[in-house]
């Protein structure tokens, strides 16, 4: 069903990271964009589709834009807004937010290590675009933000754009995005997570009414269901189960979440309610992906394989279904990012940890 492409070449390899690929490919935009983390900088990579011709930018985890500081990163993705594109970097010292080619830094927040007890890691993990101008991310704690006019000398203070991040202790940051310059602000903070967030996922096809249109995901493997809007409102909780859930998508009312067991779990984003179950990965799951147009759902674990599925319901009994279409083994690499390179899903981008290369498939 898909077949190799040439692979592209990174500067340095991908660290074993939860969901460590982001693809950026817009509407007009010719060549896709590929980002991956490695210990304190992020490789942004845009590639021709016959592999040739590749451009790299390395950027770095800083701490409030010095070049003198570095953390370690823990997560890099492409934020697509109506009005704009953001390129969001979460790290162990704070959240950074630049123009989609890493240019120029938008917006630095700062997470509060202070308040916590040295023996605790503190660090951001799980971004996402929601709600139209948000972007949320996952984050232990308020901090200082500090927004950048393309220099070093911005000014202390909440910005106004809605971003959503998520913490290692289990606060979800709600960033207000505006159309254009660097008055981003923190509008709100979710705490219904007991435990470090591990991913967030927006809405990528319609919601059903009553539907949330946002997820967020913890270390312990509970999830929480929102519905975004000048003020989020959780809607539903899906208590864990034992095992940490490292990836989550969302696509037409039905939560798609993989966990550290292998499975791939379905539940309804309306009710809560699960629906299908699937022992997909012999290994821990590190990445999920769907194809807003097709529902077509990528996974990818530590057990070296990606494997596509397509998501459906049945038209008579409204029953959510899952179907195989393929599997793609990676030999002797622990896959930690994939990711569908266009919305109908006719091609995916693979890397592992330790693997200095990114593989691409298409369809044959």
């Amino acid at each position: 069903m898909y077949r190799k492409e040439k692979s592209v070449q990174l500067k340095s390899s991908s660290a074993a990271l939860y969901n460590n690929l982001s693809v950026l490919r817009g509407p007009g935009r010719q060549l896709p964009c590929f980002s991956t983390v490695h210990g304190p900088s992020v490789n942004v990579v845009s590639a021709a589709a016959e592999g040739l011709g590749c451009s790299h930018r390395q950027l770095q985890a800083r701490e409030g834009g010095s070049a003198l500081s570095t953390s370690l990163l823990t997560q890099a993705a492409w934020c697509v807004l109506p009005s704009r594109v953001l390129l969001v970097l979460a790290s162990q010292k704070g959240i950074q937010m630049y123009e989609s080619d890493g240019s120029i830094m938008v917006y630095w927040h700062a997470l509060d290590i202070a308040e916590h007890s040295p023996a605790r890691a503190v660090f951001a993990r799980g971004i996402a675009a929601a709600g139209g101008r948000f972007v949320c991310v996952g984050e232990p704690s308020g901090g200082l933000g500090r927004a950048w006019g393309g220099s070093l000398g911005g000014r202390v203070g909440r910005a106004p754009a809605d971003a959503a991040a998520g913490t290692s202790s289990g606060l979800v940051l709600v960033f207000d995005i505006p159309p254009k310059g660097t008055n981003v602000t923190v509008s709100e903070v979710l705490e219904q997570h007991r435990d470090a967030i591990t991913d967030i996922a927006a809405e990528l096809g319609q919601a059903p009414d009553g539907a949330g249109d946002l997820v967020t995901a913890d270390d312990a493997g509970t999830l929480c269901i929102w519905s975004t809007g000048e003020e989020f409102t959780l809607l539903g909780k899906i208590p864990a189960f034992g095992w940490a859930c490292s990836s989550v998508t969302l696509w037409n009312g039905v939560v798609a979440a993989g966990y550290g067991n292998g499975q791939i779990r379905l539940y309804e984003a309306a009710t809560g309610l699960p629906r299908a179950e699937v022992n997909a990965h012999a290994r821990w799951i590190y990445a999920l992906d769907v194809a807003p147009q097709t529902g077509m759902l990528l996974s990818g674990a530590e057990d070296s394989f990606v494997h596509v599925w397509k998501l459906s319901r049945d038209a008579d009994t409204d029953d959510v279904e899952i179907q195989h279409c393929h599997a793609e083994c990676v030999t002797d690499t622990q896959v930690c990012g994939a990711r569908f390179c266009d919305p109908e899903g006719n091609s995916f981008a693979v890397t592992g940890y330790d693997l200095s290369e990114i593989f691409r498939f298409s369809r044959a």
